[in-house]
């Protein structure tokens, strides 16, 4: 089992004034697949207060799993990626490629998509677009690959993972 944060990054959302859908659904498909959600968060679209909650998730919390949603795209507010790359220790690149390279099978408009991912301490943490539909689509072509990221970062990796 892993433990899971999930941050909804959105200025509308974290007033009440929009429902967070994205969240909700990467908190049910994750705790159908097992993982056990820790902490579940709306904010802002503010770079501090994102990173801090994101060194909170690892730092504090000590989740397995940072999934964060919203603020990837092009807008003056989207700031995630940089609030990301602020607090990780090391890139996990290939997620990110992964993601987009997968979503280009779906739309053009992937190539809009600025999310990252990458490690701090033992938390991996990934940006999802802010879309419902491509949280879905997306945790559905990752998932498992990501649970095999998280054994191989505790140590308990087998070598007969799944291909």
């Amino acid at each position: 089992m892993y433990t899971l944060g999930i941050i909804t990054s959105s200025d509308k959302g974290s007033k009440g004034e929009r429902e967070d859908k994205s969240g909700e659904v990467i908190k049910n498909i994750t705790e159908k697949c097992g993982f056990i959600t820790k902490r579940y968060v709306v904010l802002p679209d503010e770079r501090e207060e994102l990173a801090n909650e994101m060194k909170y998730m690892s730092d504090e919390i000590g989740v397995d799993l940072v999934l964060t949603t919203g603020g990837t795209g092009f807008s003056d507010r989207d700031i995630t990626p940089e609030a990301t790359k602020d607090i990780i220790h090391k890139e996990a690149l290939g997620i990110a490629e992964a993601i987009r390279n997968y979503s280009f099978t779906i739309t053009k408009r992937a190539m809009l998509s600025r999310g990252t991912a990458g490690i701090r301490n033992k938390t991996l943490i990934v940006n999802m677009p802010g879309s419902p539909k491509a949280c879905e689509e997306i945790l559905d072509y990752i998932l498992n690959d990501l649970k095999h990221g998280l054994d191989i970062m505790k140590g308990s990796a087998s070598e007969c993972a799944r291909k």
